[in-house]
């Protein structure tokens, strides 16, 4: 298969020195590329801004911000079987970027945020992208139930969902505790190595791929 993986933060700009972002390690996203790459496929990882080396075997586009994820999602998807979306993409950017560093006045600065594009949302219908489609779903509260949610608003044939406020998994972390969800079914996986549970997730990945090619 030719397999699109994002995975990182992303940066929005607010001067020259400072930025939005959030605490994406990238970790599982890169555990997710090399496991695709050792199974044989071909990958595109496509990440913000991470400390990672660059898996073997895996072709690589770096971008900074939101819209940068979305052009290079756009260009790409077209050509691929699979994708999957690990990034931890800004959901808004500052309205304006000053051209000069904020300088400290008054006790209150308001910010003014927008929407940045919807990268995972406009897979299906904006780029008409028809492959196996991955999401994943970092939650603080209601675990399977913000999973399944955006399974179905976003088209996804599976989101793999975990809970970020746990100590120990997630974010900034080698270790994580997977929820998968299916249109039809949950499946947890126990908390393990990212990159002992990569290989694990790729499989499902390849068994969802091989249904909707003999379908």
């Amino acid at each position: 298969m030719r397999v699109l993986v994002t995975a990182g933060p992303t940066r929005e700009a607010l001067d020259p020195v400072r930025y939005l972002t959030n605490r994406s390690s990238g970790k599982m996203g890169y555990a997710m590329a090399a496991a695709f790459a050792e199974a044989g496929h071909r990958v595109l990882l496509i990440s913000g801004p991470t400390q990672l080396d660059v898996p073997d075997g895996v072709d690589f586009l770096p971008i900074e911000t939101a819209q940068e994820m979305y052009e290079a999602v756009q260009r790409h998807i077209g050509r691929m079987d699979a994708a999957v979306f690990a990034a931890a993409v800004a959901d808004y950017r500052a309205a304006t970027v000053s051209e000069q560093k904020i300088k400290k006045a008054g006790e209150i600065l308001t910010l003014e945020l927008v929407k940045t594009p919807d990268t995972l949302g406009s897979v299906r219908g904006e780029f008409g992208f028809t492959g196996t489609l991955v999401g994943f779903a970092a939650e603080t509260q209601n675990l399977e139930v913000n999973a399944r949610e955006k399974l179905k608003r976003k088209g996804c044939d599976l989101v793999i969902a975990n809970d970020v406020s746990k100590p120990g998994i997630g974010f900034d972390s080698d270790r994580n505790e997977v929820l998968m969800v299916f249109p039809e079914h949950t499946e947890a996986l126990p908390e393990d190595e990212k990159h002992h549970l990569a290989p694990r997730l790729v499989r499902e990945i390849e068994t969802i791929a091989a249904a909707r090619q003999s379908s």
